[in-house]
């Protein structure tokens, strides 16, 4: 078994797909579907079903794929040694943030860093809150940002710049032209939401609590997985939402959101790494320059 046959299945697992895998792998389809095929021969086990057009992982590839991931992790460490001792002369750090975080804090601050550490390769994973901090707990990501509080002993947690939650809304609803609501009416206007497990969603419902309100009390009219998502859905319709301020600036500036004064929790971003692994010197680098 070779470490490139592992990553090939691991990125057949997370695709559950040969041609997407392969082209992620920048690799043949059947290269890939050989080395699938040379793991499930030379052990004699099925490691995927094929149901259909497509793949899903049998019980002996699940659980074949929490070794795998652990065997590479382990890997990429032997491999991060070495980059520390060239004194950042290379490296890389892999992060895994939350969309706000990822999409509108994170940007300047990493070309900040590439422009001082031009060797060093930055590898960005956007997920919600809950994914970021998994992704951290079991060593995809060096570092994850997020936007709301983590319960995950084996994390160590750093406060950092954060932003503020408005509630904005379409020019269609009836709240557009005005400055204010209070707490009773939010029960009145339909809502267009992120998903649960966003740190935008929790901050919400917690300024909600906080005023009083139930979040189940809520019209819930769409779930959404991406700030933008959630932004054009309120845009065109007579929803209202809540949105971390940097993500609506734009819409508020151009006038195709408009701003309900109501009052949300200001929150702090948190920078997340595993407590019982060593930060690489690239990793270190990057927390400076960010102040943390």
């Amino acid at each position: 078994m070779t470490l490139e046959q592992l990553r090939i299945f691991i990125a057949v697992a997370g695709h559950q797909h040969v041609t997407r895998a392969a082209a992620e792998l920048h690799l043949t389809q059947s290269a890939v579907s050989a080395a699938i095929a040379a793991l499930e021969r030379r052990y004699d086990v099925r490691l995927f079903d094929r149901v259909g057009r497509g793949i899903v992982l049998t019980a002996a590839g699940q659980q074949f794929l929490r070794e795998a991931r652990a065997v590479l992790a382990r890997a990429d460490a032997a491999v991060q040694v070495l980059d520390d001792l060239a004194g950042l002369k290379r490296g890389s750090v892999t992060l895994a943030a939350s969309q706000t975080v990822a999409n509108y804090w994170l940007p300047p601050r990493l070309q900040a860093f590439r422009a001082a550490h031009p060797h060093i390769k930055l590898q960005l994973e956007i997920v919600n809150t809950t994914q970021a901090a998994q992704a951290v707990h079991e060593g995809r990501a060096e570092l994850g940002f997020v936007e709301d509080d983590i319960d995950d002993p084996t994390l160590a947690v750093r406060r950092i710049d954060g932003d503020r939650l408005v509630i904005v809304v379409g020019s269609r609803h009836p709240w557009a032209g005005q400055k204010t609501i209070a707490a009773s009416r939010l029960k009145a206007s339909c809502w267009v939401l992120r998903e649960p497990g966003s740190g935008t969603r929790a901050m919400f419902e917690r300024g909600l609590r906080k005023a009083g309100i139930k979040p189940s009390e809520l019209r819930i009219a769409l779930e959404l997985p991406s700030n933008e998502a959630v932004r054009a859905a309120v845009e065109s319709s007579d929803c209202a939402t809540a949105l971390s301020e940097l993500v609506a600036a734009s819409s508020l500036a151009a006038g195709t959101l408009h701003r309900v004064d109501f009052e949300l929790p200001r929150r702090s971003f948190a920078v997340l790494r595993h407590k019982e692994r060593s930060p690489s010197q690239a990793a270190k680098a990057l927390l400076a320059q960010l102040g943390c």
